[in-house]
């Protein structure tokens, strides 16, 4: 554990709440724009509104490439300086959003507003690395995602609720308020968490060596892997659950609610890996997340859950099964990740950030475009990335014997 360059004068509660709403800002940035996508597409591009769903994939890009830079950032400046200044980025690049009047900026923005976002993503999992470590800073993990998951719940109703009041402008608005508090928040109660005598200077030659360390660790790098397909999974859920609410069930209307509904339920996975993490750790609990999802999504490809009378009530328990796996499996995916990783923390969480996010996105992306108005191509999908997941878990397992860590 790393010794703060002034005394840590936070509470573990107040620690925590800090972290989580830093992560939420990126789940925000996302989740409050999907009721948001008709308009954007009516109003900026009529001819071609299949294009609208650009305004996510822009944002993710744009972090998935951020992440390359901020953890380094943090290493050589420290973890406070980095997310102030991708808290200003964030903040700029939704205001040009706000008076944008062509979709093409709109998505530029969108891309620097992502590239914004990557700072707290990154520097956040480095900011707890620098506190705890093992199955400790994996617990510390999920409770952080289990009050993360509150914001993505509620994000497409506020957003709702935003676009009737000032519409679909007003949620760019309500982007820089978010960013605005916690930067506040973190300027006056946080202390630097990285101490001088443990930075890494800029040097490209440096940056080459901590890279070639985290892609040359076996474990490391198959967390990396499983990361990016469990992350292609939800990045496409994202995509298509709403056209699926409205073309294949026509309850369009209803998708925030029914949204909220969902990612409450699924919320408390966060709270039972908390619970549990530190009694089966790690790698147990992502291969039984995984493994329950290739159930499920086996069952409803063979049987063709989809269809008949109650189609939409067997997608919406699939749909939740999505969240709750992802809230089993991403902090632990990071711990694992991050704990040989601890003297090059901020290196290391830029690049498991950046690689499982740009081939998440590029997984994603293409199949998201195949949507053919069924939800099964969405399920057949997260079938085979759920396949090579547990693959590759049992692969990292191998290695955790061989290492003496499992």
């Amino acid at each position: 554990m790393s010794t703060p360059t002034e005394p840590f004068r936070m509470g573990r509660t107040e620690f925590v709440a800090l972290l989580a709403m830093m992560l939420a800002s990126v789940a925000f940035s996302i989740d409050s724009m999907l009721p948001a996508l008709p308009e954007i597409g009516l109003e900026l591009t009529p001819d071609a509104v299949e294009k609208a769903p650009l305004i996510l994939s822009m944002f993710l890009l744009g972090m998935g490439l951020g992440t390359f830079v901020t953890g380094p950032l943090s290493d050589a400046f420290g973890r406070k300086r980095v997310i102030l200044a991708s808290s200003v980025l964030f903040i700029a690049s939704a205001a040009v959003a706000y008076v944008s009047q062509s979709f093409e900026m709109v998505l530029a923005a969108r891309l620097v507003q992502g590239l914004g976002a990557s700072g707290p993503r990154v520097v956040t999992n480095a900011i707890v690395r620098d506190r705890f470590s093992g199955r400790q800073m994996a617990k510390i993990m999920s409770i952080i995602m289990m009050i993360f998951v509150l914001v993505p719940a509620v994000a497409p109703l506020l957003g709702s609720f935003i676009i009737v009041w000032s519409g679909w402008r007003g949620i760019f608005l309500a982007f820089i308020v978010f960013s605005a508090t916690f930067t506040l928040w973190m300027t006056f109660r946080l202390p630097e968490t990285l101490p001088l005598e443990s930075r890494r200077p800029m040097r490209l030659g440096l940056l080459w060596r901590a890279a070639k360390e985290v892609l040359g660790h076996p474990i490391v790098r198959l967390s990396i892997v499983v990361q990016m397909l469990v992350s292609a999974t939800l990045f496409l859920t994202l995509m298509l659950v709403q056209p699926i609410y409205d073309l294949v069930y026509d309850r369009g209307s209803e998708f925030p609610y029914w949204f909220f509904a969902v990612a409450i339920v699924a919320g408390s996975a966060s709270l039972l890996n908390a619970l549990l993490v530190v009694r089966f750790g790690m790698w147990k609990l992502i291969t039984w997340a995984i493994g329950a999802q290739i159930i499920l999504a086996g069952t409803f490809v063979a049987f063709d859950l989809g269809d008949g009378a109650y189609g939409f009530y067997f997608f919406l328990f699939w749909q939740t099964s999505i969240f709750f796996q992802a809230g089993l499996s991403f902090g632990n995916l990071n711990a694992i990740a991050m704990e040989p990783m601890g003297h090059i923390a901020g290196m290391a969480a830029s690049v498991i950030s950046a690689f499982s996010t740009v081939g998440a996105v590029a997984i994603s992306g293409p199949i998201g475009t195949r949507f053919n108005g069924s939800e099964h191509i969405l399920i057949l999908s997260v079938l085979i990335l759920s396949v090579i997941s547990m693959a590759c878990m049992f692969r990292m397992a191998q290695h955790m014997r061989k290492s003496g860590t499992a």
